[in-house]
């Protein structure tokens, strides 16, 4: 009597209310990285800097943030003088960015509370000898700051293996399956670094900003030209049953 064998070392869509396999996991980041290019972080920063720079980054374009950063660095040059701020002039100088009204105090009440922490200095270079747990514990106890942005100090401040979940990276982890519609971002990113290892979290991240961005979008998604449709537990319910599905070469 024959028995059947399913082949586990292959990628393939998952069920419904399943995650990924780690092969398919592996092949995501493989089409990923074929589609985009190199999937390199951006430059390194001071903790504080990058820390700052993603509070400014929520809910804008880099392209703005950037705008942003740049013009309020020219009106406050150093960590001090931004933390003795009027939140009116900085809510001018990074209105660039979006939500400057709410950035603004939020930032100055998250120096505030470093400057309490760390005796009067604004500095967390310390960051980079601590632990990770740590330094995710001390970043999430800061005023208005969540897993995201410690995540995004863990990896693009420190080099840690962090997968910071965004609104882009959030939306495609829910079409890709490895999160439900039920899956808040704070359990997103714990669901995230779980199913993804280590070694390719941080360029993963890169991988599937640049997927929503482009592809994935918000809205109607171009699911006819994805890497990943047959990798992809929502494309049937796009693209139609009886559309074509293109299969890319898997890496085997």
């Amino acid at each position: 009597m024959s028995t059947t064998t399913t082949r586990s070392d292959q990628p393939r869509r998952p069920r419904p209310g399943r995650a990924p396999s780690p092969v398919t996991v592996r092949e995501i980041f493989r089409r990923l990285k074929q589609r985009f290019g190199p999937l390199d972080p951006p430059r390194r920063l001071d903790p504080l800097e990058e820390l700052i720079l993603t509070v400014l980054s929520q809910n804008t374009s880099d392209v703005n943030r950037d705008r942003a950063y740049g013009a309020m660095r020219v009106r406050f040059p150093t960590w001090e003088a931004l933390a003795d701020a009027d939140p009116t002039e900085l809510a001018t100088s990074i209105r660039p960015g979006g939500l400057a009204n709410i950035k603004a105090p939020r930032l100055l009440a998250i120096l505030r509370e470093i400057g309490e922490r760390e005796g009067g200095r604004l500095d967390l270079a310390w960051m980079r000898g601590a632990t990770s747990d740590r330094v995710s514990e001390y970043l999430t106890t800061l005023p208005g700051v969540g897993p995201k942005t410690a995540a995004c100090v863990l990896a693009f401040a420190l080099g840690r293996p962090a997968l910071p979940v965004d609104t882009h990276v959030h939306r495609v982890a829910r079409r890709l399956g490895f999160v439900d519609e039920r899956t808040d971002a704070a359990r997103a990113h714990q669901v995230m670094e779980e199913l993804v290892p280590a070694r390719l979290r941080v360029r993963m991240h890169v991988g599937l900003i640049r997927l929503g961005r482009t592809i994935c979008r918000a809205g109607r998604p171009m699911c006819g030209v994805c890497p990943l449709q047959d990798l992809c537990p929502t494309a049937p319910s796009i693209l139609g049953t009886n559309s074509k599905v293109n299969r890319p070469q898997s890496s085997g």
